[in-house]
């Protein structure tokens, strides 16, 4: 972990020197040394932890912290490559120009002081000449100086990608390593409390009668009231509009938005890498955990009464139907495969998100009526 988290901190300054961001924008330095700082203090949480909520809460921030830092070292290799075509492309365009000032370079060196002295108009001219080569040499020089840094520039840029590639599969296991520890870590806590116990065969019952969302919000109300479920005097009214995300992404599908199928969803769209971690964005009561309808793995949670966070399109899910967990607890992962090392490191399909090949859909309830997501989350994005 610590020759992973060093070697984006080294990325980053290669980087920043070769390719400076505008001030208004997180440097390269900057997020990657935040990324490194995270796993190392990730790793002392996990050295210290003794309990099963250490664990979990230890194990979140390293997946998250292994996240940051991959996208650190994503972002970075992929200048370091951008950085290397452009010096390649630009050497290899002035070929004829160097090729020229290393004939004249050669020649001064090789050719002797009587023939240096020598000039057709005699001494007069030599002197001119003389006078002539001691303007021109610094500037020759100066040229010369300047095609040996990109040339070694080049040099250390790749030298760079080859250590990095190592660095990035070690990285890559590690986050994977970490996933599969917390699930375990999940699955082993029996310290929350609960508002409810589930009832398997009511909610089998409800899935297969029901053929929408609201009727599946509608049945889990009327299962709560039959079962005499404690109200929860919650109350997240304040932190309106600035909720964060429960997954690290970018806003696809805005609600009221028709997809690719013409449907008109009552949710957001937000886009995610594969196997990204998803949270509670607040402190809240598990309704339901697991499969529903067309929207694959659902999780439902209440953070206060009358108010359902719904999120779908996770493959797995973690905890248990009536736990009350507090805010940034693991709620499951994202589907999808790990990009291997070799895909982070190709230039193709770079930008524009295109990594993002997973989408988590959410959708906020109130009074189980549909309301705009945005009204309570921080997407990032304005009107």
């Amino acid at each position: 972990m610590r020759q992973f988290s060093a070697l984006i901190v080294a990325l980053a300054f290669a980087l920043t020197a070769a390719m400076p961001t505008p001030a208004a924008a997180q440097s390269p330095t900057e997020a990657a040394a935040e990324a490194a700082r995270a796993l190392e203090a990730a790793s002392e949480r996990m050295d210290q932890a003794k309990s099963a909520a250490d664990r979990v809460k230890a194990l979140t921030e390293t997946v998250r912290a292994y996240e940051a830092g991959l996208q650190a070292m994503r972002d970075g290799l992929r200048r370091v490559a951008r950085r290397d075509t452009q010096l390649t492309t630009q050497l290899k365009a002035r070929e004829d120009e160097v090729a020229d000032l290393l004939g004249i370079i050669t020649t001064i060196e090789t050719s002797t002081p009587p023939v240096l002295m020598l000039h057709p108009s005699g001494p007069l001219g030599a002197a001119r000449s003389a006078m002539m080569l001691a303007e021109v040499t610094p500037g020759l020089q100066t040229r010369a100086d300047a095609l040996r840094n990109d040339l070694q520039e080049v040099r250390d840029l790749r030298l760079l990608q080859q250590s990095a590639a190592q660095r990035l599969e070690e990285g890559l296991q590690g986050v994977q390593a970490a996933r599969a520890a917390l699930s375990t870590a999940i699955a082993d806590r029996q310290d929350l409390p609960k508002r409810f116990t589930d009832d398997p065969v009511q909610t089998a019952i409800l899935i297969s009668s029901t053929e929408t969302l609201t009727g599946f919000a509608d049945g889990l109300a009327l299962i709560a009231e039959a079962n005499g479920v404690e109200t929860s005097s919650a109350d997240i009214s304040d932190q309106r509009g600035d909720v964060p995300l429960p997954v690290e992404g970018l806003l696809l599908r805005r609600y009221g938005e028709r997809d690719a199928a013409g449907v008109v969803r009552s949710g957001i769209l937000v886009a995610t890498r594969p196997r990204a971690l998803v949270v509670s964005p607040t402190a809240a009561t598990i309704r339901y955990l697991g499969p529903l309808l067309d929207l694959g793995r659902v999780a439902i949670l209440e953070p206060q009464p009358d108010t359902l966070f719904i999120l779908s399109g996770l493959a797995e899910v973690f905890g248990e139907t009536g736990q009350v967990i507090p805010e940034g607890t693991p709620i499951g992962l994202m589907g999808g495969e790990s990009a291997q090392s070799g895909a982070i490191l190709s230039l193709s399909g770079e930008g524009g998100g295109t990594g993002r090949t997973e989408t988590l859909y959410i959708e906020v309830r109130m009074e189980n009526s549909p309301v705009d997501p945005e009204t309570w989350f921080r997407t990032g994005q304005g009107g």
